[in-house]
């Protein structure tokens, strides 16, 4: 088939599916699109790279490209401007969700001590458009069925384009490592982003499909499943051609936790899910850290003993001298000399990540900053927790994100604003309850009885999810 008439075909079937799309929603704000197109670009490649306009070399890391700064900088006006319109309770956000305000606070207040002050404020300054789509995609009407709304249409986007790029566009959707071996990038521009994205598209069109079981009876639905199946298959095909093997094991993981929540033991039994998501992690530590069993625990996953060179990695990064306490400041560790000298140790492998979460934080932020992304994800838990009794939709989802993101940032940087964080942070945010909400939060309901029960409360975090969703018979 020629590249051009399965590029059409392509764009053919994503007009149609977002057009016809089953599970379309008309009671979602437009606005959902301001967020799709952040995550589309953190998913995938920035708009300088989609248009051979990027360049390289450490300069790059340095100065950006004057494109991607235009764009992503509309975007985030947009945002802001919506929020506003929707008249967001800024104070009452940061007070619900103080954790992650401080976390953002003191990675403003490191870009003082960073070498390169103005290019670590550029950098957190576009993060934080990021964070402002997410509150776009949550301050809606309708928050679940937003959630379920950009996510969809993001792997909409990527996930066929990506199987087209690798089918037929080779310069496109194929890499070469600095070892010569074939790699398959899709839409994004490395195996492991291709992975980090079938992560994302997997474990939301499980959850998705696990939700809606219930009422399968109905045609919408089932049709909605039977999209979620075909695209099931995509990321699995993907997955597989990625060869991801943290991204493997990470959705193994997060749909057996999703799927644990909705069984019948996991609802009338959410204190066992609480302490199994954390107490796996603690002993998964316990057997790397204390009894050394990382190299038996990282072949049995199909991994080398040395977790495909991560080791010499992390050796070659904690030797380089930083700030133990406030370390090198925001996004600032891959910039200047430093990174060229880690890329002569590294013997020429140009890395521009420390392949694990927890250490690309120590290196920027120090201990202070390790410290607080803890605290948050403590604090995330605490909220994630609450949503468990009785079972949200987004409950599930966020424990099942939570539990693989402990994981997979042991042998990946993933706390950093990419497509994977930005999906947990979607599910574990917490937003302080509007007006608007507050209005829907006591509805008259129509009953055969009188009493107190002819008025029932609804959270408008679980409109829309059926009636065995809110609670109701």
């Amino acid at each position: 088939m020629p590249p051009i008439l399965a590029l059409g075909i392509w764009l053919i079937l994503l007009v149609g599916l977002l057009v016809f799309d089953p599970a379309k929603s008309t009671e979602t704000s437009a606005a959902l699109w301001v967020p799709v197109i952040w995550f589309f670009f953190l998913g995938s490649r920035s708009p300088s790279m989609w248009l051979g306009l990027s360049y390289g070399g450490a300069q790059a890391l340095e100065e950006g490209n004057p494109l991607d700064r235009t764009i992503f900088s509309l975007l985030t006006v947009a945002a802001v401007v919506i929020l506003v319109s929707r008249s967001f309770r800024w104070g009452n956000f940061v007070a619900q969700n103080s954790a992650l305000a401080l976390f953002l606070a003191f990675a403003l207040l490191s870009v003082l001590w960073s070498d390169f002050p103005l290019p670590a404020f550029k950098k957190w300054f576009r993060d934080m458009g990021i964070y402002m789509a997410v509150l776009v995609v949550l301050s809606d009407l309708r928050p679940i069925e937003a959630v379920r709304t950009a996510l969809r249409r993001v792997c909409y986007l990527t996930i066929p384009l990506s199987i087209v790029l690798i089918k037929y566009y080779l310069y496109l959707g194929q890499t070469f490592s600095a070892w010569g071996t074939r790699e398959y990038g899709g839409v994004s521009t490395s195996k492991n982003m291709l992975g980090a994205l079938c992560l994302v598209s997997g474990i939301f069109f499980f959850w998705d499909t696990l939700t809606r079981w219930h009422q399968r009876s109905e045609v919408r639905v089932r049709r909605v499943i039977l999209v979620n199946i075909a695209f099931i298959g995509m990321t699995l095909w993907l997955l597989n051609l990625s060869q991801s093997d943290t991204s493997i094991v990470c959705l193994a993981l997060g749909c057996l936790v999703i799927a644990a929540a909705h069984s019948n033991f996991g609802r009338r039994h959410p204190g066992w899910l609480k302490v199994l998501a954390p107490a796996s992690f603690l002993l998964y530590l316990l057997l790397t850290l204390g009894l050394g069993m990382g190299a038996q625990l990282s072949e049995a996953v199909g991994r080398s003993g040395n977790m495909s060179d991560r080791t010499h990695i992390w050796q070659v990064l904690l030797s380089v001298p930083i700030n133990p306490v406030l370390g090198t400041g925001y996004q600032s560790f891959w910039l200047g000399p430093r990174v060229l000298w880690v890329w002569q140790k590294l013997a020429g492998d140009t890395v521009l990540e420390a392949h694990n979460g927890y250490l690309e934080i120590y290196l920027e932020l120090g201990l202070i900053g390790l410290i607080l992304l803890c605290v948050f994800l403590m604090a995330a838990y605490r909220k994630i927790c609450k949503r468990l009794e009785p079972l949200t939709p987004l409950g599930s989802l966020g424990l099942g994100l939570w539990t693989l993101l402990l994981f997979y940032n042991v042998t990946e940087a993933s706390f950093g604003v990419d497509l994977l964080f930005v999906t947990f942070l979607l599910a574990a945010i917490h937003l302080p309850e509007r007006a608007e909400d507050r209005a829907l939060a006591v509805l008259p309901v129509e009953a055969d009885f009188e009493g107190p029960l002819a008025r029932i409360e609804l959270d408008p975090w679980n409109l829309g999810q059926g009636d065995s969703q809110r609670g109701l018979p």
